[in-house]
C-alpha cells in the first residue's frame, strides 16, 4: 500500500484509472492522498466487488465512475482520455479467495468455478471435465509450470471417466493423491488451481493487453504501477516495460510495436517489507513495477 502511494506521491492527478478496484482499499488511500482528483475510474470484472467498493468509497461517490469490465479494455473504458495515473493489481483478490462459492480456494468446499466475472460462461469444472488431454497438459505446463503436466493430465483424463469433478475439495484431494506432498511446503493442488484459474479468466492475455494499452493511455509524465503475484504475470510486465524503456534496442522476433517511450522508475521490482508480510501473508509474493511515460 505505502509503496503504491509513494509511486504517485509527487504527481498532481486529475484522472486516475484503477484497473482492479476490488473492495476499494487502494482507491481509498489514493483518494485520501490526492484530493485534487477530479475523476477516479474504478474497473473490476467482479460485480460483487463493485457493490462492496461503492459502499466503502461512499465519501467520494461524486468523483468515482464504477466500470464493470476487464482492465484489458482500458482503451474502451477511457474512450481516448489520457490519464495521470493507473494502477493494476493483478490476479485473484483476497475477497474472492475467501468466498467459498466462487471456487478459487482448495481449502474451502465450493463449486469448481473460478470465474472472476460470474457472467462469463467458462468454469474450471468445464475445463477439468471436458477439455482434451493435450489441452489440459498445455495449461498445466504453461500456466502452472508443472514438470509432470502431461502425466497429470493423463491421470485426470482417466479419472473423469469414472467420476465427474464438481467441487474444490473433491478435486484438490484427488490431486494430492496423484501428485503427493513432495518436498515443497506448497499444497500439491496450488499450481494446478493457478493454471485452471488463469485459463478460466484468460489472465495472461488480459495482462499483456492491459499493460500495453495502459502505457498508451498515460499522458506525458503520467505513471503506471503494476502489482503482480507470480512469475508469469511479472515476466509480461517486465518485458513490456523493458521494451518501452529501450525502443532503439534490437529485440528481434519479440519486438512489440506501438509502445510509447517510458522511464523505468523501478529497475528491480519492489517487494513487500517483512512487516507487511507478517500483517498480510498473501502479500508475500507480490512485486510492484512502476513506469513513467515520457514526453513534453
Amino acid at each position: 500500500m505505502q509503496e503504491c502511494l509513494d509511486a504517485f506521491a509527487d504527481l498532481r492527478l486529475d484522472i486516475f484509472f484503477d484497473g482492479t478496484l476490488g473492495a476499494g482499499g487502494h482507491a481509498k488511500a489514493i483518494l485520501e492522498a490526492h484530493p485534487e482528483i477530479v475523476q477516479y475510474i474504478g474497473c473490476d470484472r467482479d460485480k460483487s466487488a463493485l457493490v462492496l467498493a461503492a459502499q466503502n468509497l461512499d465519501p467520494w461517490k461524486d468523483k468515482i465512475k464504477f466500470v464493470h469490465g476487464n482492465f484489458s479494455a482500458i482503451d474502451d473504458h477511457l474512450q481516448g482520455v489520457e490519464v495521470g495515473g493507473i494502477l493494476l493489481d493483478l490476479g485473484v483478490s483476497s475477497m474472492q479467495l475467501d468466498q467459498k462459492d466462487r471456487g478459487f480456494s482448495f481449502s474451502k468446499e465450493g463449486p469448481l468455478d473460478m470465474r472472476m466475472d460470474t457472467s462469463s460462461d467458462l468454469t474450471a469444472s468445464d475445463i477439468v471435465n471436458t477439455w482434451s488431454e493435450d489441452k489440459l497438459s498445455q495449461i498445466f505446463h504453461n500456466y502452472g509450470e508443472m514438470k509432470n503436466a502431461r502425466k497429470f493430465a493423463k491421470a485426470l483424463a482417466e479419472q473423469r471417466k469414472k467420476t465427474k469433478f464438481e467441487t474444490t475439495k473433491q478435486f484438490a484431494e484427488w490431486t494430492a493423491s496423484v501428485l503427493g506432498r513432495g518436498r515443497k511446503k506448497l499444497h500439491p493442488a496450488t499450481l494446478v488451481f493457478q493454471a485452471l484459474r488463469i485459463a478460466v479468466n484468460a489472465e495472461l492475455e488480459s495482462v499483456w493487453q492491459g499493460v500495453f494499452k495502459a502505457l498508451n493511455a498515460l499522458k506525458p509524465g503520467g505513471r503506471l504501477g503494476v502489482i503482480s503475484f507470480h512469475s508469469l504475470e511479472d515476466r509480461i510486465v517486465k518485458n513490456l516495460f523493458r521494451q518501452a524503456a529501450r525502443p532503439d534496442y534490437e529485440w528481434g522476433e519479440e519486438r512489440v510495436e506501438g509502445l510509447p517511450g517510458i522511464k523505468l522508475l523501478t529497475k528491480k521490482p519492489i517487494v513487500p517489507s517483512y512487516e507487511e508480510v507478517r500483517a498480510n501473508p498473501r502479500a508475500r509474493s507480490s512485486k510492484l513495477r512502476i513506469a513513467e511515460r515520457l514526453g513534453a
